[in-house]
């Protein structure tokens, strides 16, 4: 699920049911009407180990305008600018002095669908209930860099597999499908309100970069260790457990099944 950051005092408003929109330059996640979006409030931006769930919200609207363009009647209340001058120098201190009247910026408004201690009408999930689940992930490549595909398990303590699921992701480095698995891994686990996650993967590269043990030297793998470290805070807790290869079967199959039905056709 995508995610937007709010400071403390905007994550406030949320709550009160004040704020109802942002306004986001450099959309990498490519935001869209109808999205379902995790709402995280950076209660100490420098600390994303205080960062807390607000709830999902719905996109409803998404305009796209260049900064200058948008005239004075337009500023949202919520985000308070009081001239063009104050706007401009706000995205300059959150994203660079390059920001300048042409930058485009998308206006995005949501309704707050459900809140973290609150149960949304809509929503009758019993993974609402777990509050702790093992993750398995894997990921190959045959070749190296060649067919890749990542599979992971979320199951209970008792050994219950709830989630078993894989994706052949075309041409990749198996590091890359090993991080693939645990992202897409984290992910569910985030969409079924999980709150303790044990982490289980057979790459010690992979567990060890996590852990902050490893450096990460590849840069084609800052993107998504970037993405997956971004969304741990949406956990109390994510543990890192290195295990041999014939204790992530279930998981590696998953990874082999995705190869062995995307290469036979």
């Amino acid at each position: 699920m995508k995610t937007l950051k709010f400071e403390h005092h905007l994550a406030e408003l949320i709550r009160e049911g004040k704020k109802t929109s942002t306004w986001r330059l450099y959309d990498d996640k490519d935001l869209s009407v109808n999205d379902e979006v995790e709402l995280l409030d950076k209660v100490d931006p420098a600390k994303p180990e205080t960062w807390q769930r607000i709830g999902v919200a719905r996109i409803d609207s998404v305009i796209q305008k260049r900064l200058g363009d948008i005239e004075p009647d337009e500023f949202d209340r919520q985000e308070q600018f009081s001239s063009q001058k104050q706007m401009l120098e706000t995205y300059q201190h959150y994203y660079g002095p390059q920001v300048n009247a042409g930058a485009a910026v998308k206006i995005i408004h949501f309704t707050l669908e459900s809140e973290v201690g609150r149960s949304s009408d809509t929503v009758d999930d019993k993974s609402t209930y777990i509050t702790e689940l093992k993750l398995y992930a894997d990921g190959g490549s045959r070749g190296n860099p060649g067919p890749s595909a990542s599979g992971y398990v979320l199951m209970q303590n008792d050994g219950t597999v709830l989630v078993k699921k894989s994706l052949y992701l075309g041409v990749t480095t198996n590091n890359q499908a090993e991080y693939q698995a645990l992202k897409l891994g984290l992910e569910e686990a985030a969409r079924m309100h999980v709150r303790r996650v044990q982490v289980f993967m057979d790459s010690l590269l992979v567990v060890n970069q996590m852990r902050g043990t490893f450096k990460i030297k590849n840069r084609d793998l800052w993107p998504i260790h970037t993405a997956i470290t971004e969304l741990l805070p949406q956990f109390e807790q994510v543990t890192f457990t290195h295990v041999p290869r014939e204790l992530n079967k279930l998981a590696d199959d998953a990874v082999n099944e995705a190869l062995d039905n995307a290469l036979k056709h």
